[in-house]
């Protein structure tokens, strides 16, 4: 199953309004698509084993929040932020 990373601010426009992160869950489980996961690239950055990155690398990364979204291959539809 693919996992699409979407900036929630993004979304939330697209989609016209705002959501808590359990209400989101509910409405993606709706659709049949799963939020896996509430993230950004500074705390994915931090949580990798792989990538060691420096403080001042670290602080020129976003805070955004992101979305990573579970979305079954027969929703392929849904792997843009259009869908």
């Amino acid at each position: 199953m693919p996992t699409v990373g979407v900036s929630r601010d993004a979304l939330f426009k697209h989609l016209g309004r705002t959501y808590t992160d359990e209400e989101f869950d509910e409405l993606a489980f709706e659709f049949g698509v799963e939020l896996d996961d509430v993230t950004s690239e500074r705390e994915e950055a931090t949580k990798s084993d792989t990538v060691k990155l420096s403080k001042e690398q670290l602080s020129k990364l976003s805070d955004e929040v992101i979305y990573k979204i579970d979305v079954p291959a027969n929703r392929y539809d849904l792997l843009c932020i259009e869908g």
